[in-house]
């Protein structure tokens, strides 16, 4: 089952693709996390992508398409997987279907994470770090004990420069206008699937589960 979850950044896309490798023993390939590694161990794509992340930009077709093209070609997903972050241009779901094609595969589903600008700005501004021990909070969602304190090491929180309203305004503006034509172009071939991602994990979950078992 080869399937694509498409939707905003802070969709919940990742969260349902840790569902769906369990149930369905498949990959989740996300390329933002081969990317974010690229960058913090400083090789020459990873260079090459910072300047683009920083502004919340896309990555450049050349950098993705090539590092998709060789995960897919792993053993591990023979059986499918789960492309998370991948295709995000009309440009790279041609380059896809194209590679695909060419080993005679296929997608079965495009699951689109329907959701309003407005709450991912919430969810995503509202992100925390610490500085010591990396643990993650949410002013809203998942508050520290102590403000501005870590909870498992008492460090000191602070905001991503990734998190930052004018950074995630900017990644939204990218989508809308790069990625969103993603839409139409996968409902024409017949593949999209949309789900309402502002439900809890759970109803999330179900409605996709309904989409993969063909309810």
């Amino acid at each position: 089952m080869n399937l694509i979850f498409l939707g905003p950044p802070g969709a919940g896309k990742g969260t349902q693709a840790v569902f769906v490798t369990k149930e369905y023993g498949i990959p989740q390939i996300s390329t933002g996390d081969i990317l974010r590694s690229a960058v913090a161990n400083q090789t020459p794509m990873g260079v090459k992508a910072k300047r683009y992340m920083d502004d919340g930009l896309l990555v450049p077709d050349d950098v993705v398409v090539g590092i998709v093209e060789e995960r897919l070609a792993s053993s591990d997903c023979d059986g499918g997987f789960i492309l998370d972050g991948f295709p995000r241009t009309v440009a790279q779901a041609d380059a896809l279907g194209a590679m695909l094609h060419g080993a005679g595969r296929a997608i079965a589903h495009v699951i689109s994470f329907e959701v309003d600008h407005s709450v991912l700005l919430g969810r995503l501004t509202g992100r925390r770090m610490c500085r010591s021990c990396g643990r993650g909070f949410h002013v809203l969602f998942d508050r520290p004990s102590v403000e501005g304190r870590c909870d498992a090491c008492g460090g000191e929180l602070f905001q991503r420069d990734d998190d930052k309203e004018e950074t995630i305004r900017r990644r939204l503006d990218v989508y809308d206008e790069q990625t969103s034509p993603l839409k139409s172009y996968y409902a024409d071939k017949g593949l999209l699937r949309k789900v309402d991602a502002l439900g809890t994990i759970e109803s999330v979950q179900s409605a996709i589960q309904c989409i993969l078992v063909g309810r």
